[in-house]
């Protein structure tokens, strides 16, 4: 995300008709990457509903860390915003500032989704596991269904609902039952943080451009780019949470 360098010889038109194609392949360029990035998390959430649709399922309570790192995404998303805005008006001396607050956020909400992960790990849901591994509070923390169907818990044994006698326990079936559900609960979040680390990369390098004075109201189209990708993330990260809000 660094601005080119105009060819030397060159008339100043032609250097114009350079810098302006110059930013219209990049800007391509970035939304290409973006949709790219849609289509990988749009087959990842689609693997996800399919899995879900036949056998044992656990639906597992988004821990509370999630919510605080949407809160911190968010907030950064704005600031970087003001950032741009501030470089347009030509305003770029408390461009720094604002660009070190939002990487500062982007590492806050990093270190909230490991928060995220360890309040997983706690309840029992992990990486690779069982589904009977799940702990808690059931119908509150997690709850187990078979196609769609939630199972009833019973003196710490599980029944299909309409087994009103409670004579077909299934807990030797599921103790036998991967939690796909945790699995696909730590890829999707994994993922979006490792895309992530590139947006805290990309800000870095933000930054040091900007201490330097590299971004003016004329010449600004790295720190568009950087902005963009950061809103997408948060953006992406919006649409993950309430995908396992809503659907797990």
């Amino acid at each position: 995300m660094t601005d080119l360098a105009v060819p030397m010889e060159q008339t100043p038109d032609e250097a114009a008709d350079y810098g302006i194609r110059q930013q219209k392949a990049r800007r391509t360029l970035t939304y290409l990457i973006l949709f790219a990035i849609v289509m990988f998390f749009a087959g990842l959430t689609s693997a996800y509903v399919v899995s879900m649709s036949s056998g044992y399922w656990v639906d597992i309570r988004v821990p509370d860390a999630f919510y605080l790192s949407t809160v911190v995404i968010l907030a950064s998303s704005a600031v970087v915003q003001l950032a741009l805005v501030s470089t347009r008006r030509g305003n770029t001396a408390r461009v720094p500032l604002l660009l070190a607050i939002t990487l500062a956020l982007g590492l806050v909400f990093a270190w909230s989704q490991f928060q995220g992960w360890s309040q997983l790990v706690e309840r029992g849901n992990f990486v690779v596991g069982k589904v009977l591994q799940s702990s808690g509070t059931y119908g509150t923390d997690y709850t187990i269904t078979r196609n769609g169907v939630p199972l009833v818990l019973e003196e710490g044994e599980f029944f299909l609902p309409d087994d009103v006698e409670r004579r077909k326990p299934l807990n030797a079936e599921l103790n036998e039952q991967q939690n796909t559900a945790s699995s696909y609960f730590y890829v999707l979040t994994a993922a979006h943080l490792a895309h992530l680390v590139f947006g805290l990369l990309a800000l870095a390098l933000l930054l040091f451009r900007a201490t330097r004075g590299r971004y003016t109201a004329a010449s600004h189209t790295g720190l568009w780019q950087g902005t963009l990708y950061w809103h997408f993330l948060g953006g992406l990260w919006v649409y993950l949470l309430l995908f396992l809000v809503i659907i797990h």
